[in-house]
């Protein structure tokens, strides 16, 4: 049976970010689009979708709105290492391990797609450009890990939240999430200094930076870069980490 239009819209953005990663053939995309849309579910702000140590039996594609992973210290710090936006997978392979080993949180309300793990093998296994298109997630994912270390461990503030800035602006484009030189930017400026370990008071500073600079213009959940190549400059940022692999060669 034929997708709606509506359907298909609420699909896209993981159709596109996939299709980024490896183009997909026909059987694969239509196997994908009923999978998640059997799948739909739906989260508020502030849920954990899932907690550290929990059991790992599913993959949860997002298809709307804002996560984040994060790990809690036992005096209640928190450490956001990730976040998760519309067209990304939580883990597509988490499956393989016993357990969790960071939680993840909703930051916006949600809508994903859950597949559980024998209908996600089954899917793999029948076409390879979806399987190519998952592992190149995973090989994006672990760049994009080792860019928020080198970011906690070796730029200064205002280096680190330019840089956010920028990552979060590349990371939305594939997915049709830009317009122009803006983007949403729905998360609290705690959830920000969570990300970027500062405290809310320096992040608050930082922020004046980039705004007295001319760089950012940041209201009503809405994020206006006014010069990327200046936030890029400021941030020492190259967008190499995240390109995209097209037919196996690079692209973006």
């Amino acid at each position: 049976m034929p997708l709606s239009t509506a359907d298909r819209s609420v699909l896209e953005p993981a159709i596109r970010r996939l299709n980024a990663l490896r183009p997909l053939s026909p059987e694969a995309r239509a196997a994908l689009e009923y999978a998640m849309l059997e799948g739909l579910q739906r989260a508020g702000a502030g849920e954990d979708l899932i907690s550290e140590g929990d059991p790992v039996d599913s993959v949860r594609i997002v298809l709307s709105g804002w996560l984040c992973r994060y790990k809690t210290l036992e005096d209640g710090r928190r450490q956001i290492v990730n976040f998760i936006f519309p067209g990304e997978s939580c883990d597509s392979h988490a499956f393989l391990l016993s357990t969790m080993d960071h939680s993840i949180a909703t930051l916006t309300p949600v809508v994903y797609a859950e597949i559980k793990r024998a209908r996600f093998d089954s899917l793999l296994a029948a076409d390879r450009s979806l399987a190519e298109a998952f592992l190149c997630e995973m090989l994006v994912n672990e760049a994009i890990q080792r860019e928020w270390v080198i970011n906690l461990g070796r730029r200064a503030a205002l280096e680190r939240v330019a840089h956010l800035f920028c990552e979060i602006f590349e990371r939305l484009r594939p997915v049709g999430m830009v317009d122009g030189n803006s983007c949403a930017m729905p998360v609290t400026q705690t959830d920000l200094a969570d990300a970027t370990g500062l405290s809310v008071v320096h992040l608050n500073r930082t922020l004046q930076e980039l705004r007295a600079s001319g760089l950012i213009v940041l209201r009503d959940r809405t994020l206006v870069i006014r010069d990327i190549d200046a936030l890029k400059s400021t941030a020492l940022f190259s967008p190499s980490y995240l390109r995209l692999y097209r037919g196996g060669r690079e692209h973006g």
